[in-house]
């Protein structure tokens, strides 16, 4: 089985070979190309950092209804640390990297016996459906092809259509990447002649194949940003006349801007998330603020939900899944606008929804000894109208 593996049979979707295909700008695309395109770069790592960051917790439902924070084995591999010399951080922010990239993220299961010890990522996962409708997957490990089941794999999945794979936005989006990338060449290639466009060098004379390969060889010695300022001397009647370029146009402003913005698209990343503004619109403001909440709601939440889902069905214990889930504490996306914090820890205390004590724990903050701290409260200042007037 692992010898017709190795020698590539037919069966077996890379989705990274399947990336990398030569697009209508004539280049070609995969994820290390699309990775140089400073747009894609950075919503990969803003999409990747925001997940990672996130606060993670395993949490027990009660009996009635509320959820209780609860410390196991998995809470370790899930939070501190999956598997030797990693942290958590960066294993997440290698799956959500993996995941927005390729459409999906791979990981060893770990287990001694029955019991989960730990998750190691997989680079290269090549996955295959069998007749049964379960996945298996292939890669290579210190240079030996290595098949393991549905059963040691946690998958997370991205945006997919419903075959069970995320869909590669590398992939799908490889015309926009490999424009922005072939923009990307020839604005480097005006930059590296100084600006200077092309010229054409023109003689009342036919001149023999040796004189041609003397004048090149000539002309090649003026070329680039680094010869700028010598003097060519031309004999024989040869004259040289530029020919003339807006310097809007070398830049490729229009083009370049558009690529920025088509890139993101892609990736589902607000252009401003990466620094970069749209025409007329500016950096600060309700506006951008209003972007921000559409790019939680709609960009990183379904995201976390996925991973929440999976985590759940692939690491939880079958026994446990109706009372144990995975959980990323979506409030600390608040934590860094602190007037937003404090109108919605504000709403809390007056709707009588959370006590001091718990209000101060969303701030981080000890517990008050107050034994009025775990009270709830209320607005008072509503009475009926018979009771005007009152004591």
């Amino acid at each position: 089985m692992r010898n017709e593996l190795a020698a590539g049979q037919s069966g077996w979707l890379n989705a990274n070979d399947a990336a990398a295909s030569v697009t209508v700008s004539g280049v070609a695309v995969g994820q290390s190309t699309a990775m140089t395109i400073s747009a894609a770069f950075d919503c990969v790592r803003k999409n990747a950092q925001a997940v990672a960051t996130l606060p993670l917790a395993v949490y027990e439902r009660q009996p009635d209804g509320s959820k209780h924070r609860i410390e196991t084995d998995l809470s370790e591999i899930l939070t501190v640390s999956p598997c030797p010399g990693m942290t958590a951080v960066d294993y997440w922010e290698g799956m959500a990297a993996q995941t927005v990239l390729n459409g999906n993220g791979y990981s060893e299961r770990l287990e001694v016996g029955n019991r989960l010890v730990g998750l190691r990522p997989l680079q290269g996962v090549t996955p295959r459906r069998l007749p049964n409708g379960e996945f298996e997957y292939s890669f290579v490990d210190r240079g030996k092809r290595e098949v393991l089941p549905a059963q040691k794999v946690f998958h997370v999945r991205g945006f997919g259509a419903g075959t069970g794979l995320g869909l590669s936005a590398i992939k799908y989006g490889a015309n926009a990447f490999g424009a922005a990338v072939a923009a990307d060449n020839s604005a480097s290639e005006v930059f590296k002649s100084g600006l200077m466009a092309s010229g054409v060098v023109t003689s009342d004379q036919t001149l023999t194949d040796p004189q041609r390969t003397t004048l090149e060889r000539i002309l090649e010695t003026y070329r680039g940003s680094k010869n700028g300022g010598k003097i060519m001397a031309l004999e024989a009647g040869l004259k040289f006349q530029p020919l003339q370029m807006n310097p809007e146009d070398v830049q490729l402003l229009d083009t370049r801007r558009f690529n920025v913005e088509d890139v993101c698209r892609w990736f589902g990343t607000p252009p401003v998330i990466v620094g970069h503004a749209a025409q007329g619109q500016t950096m600060w403001g309700s506006g951008v603020e209003a972007i921000m909440l559409s790019w939680l709601t709609l960009g990183l939440n379904p995201s976390l939900r996925k991973i929440e889902a999976q985590a759940r069905l692939d690491l939880i214990p079958r026994e446990r899944r109706r009372r144990w889930f995975v959980e990323f504490n979506r409030e600390a996306l608040l934590q860094m606008d602190s007037k937003a914090k404090g109108e919605f820890l504000s709403k809390m205390a007056s709707s009588a929804t959370m006590t001091a004590n718990e209000r101060r724990a969303k701030l981080n903050l000890p517990p008050h000894s107050d034994p009025s701290a775990n009270d709830l409260l209320a607005q008072g200042a509503m009475l009926p109208i018979q009771d005007l007037g009152k004591d």
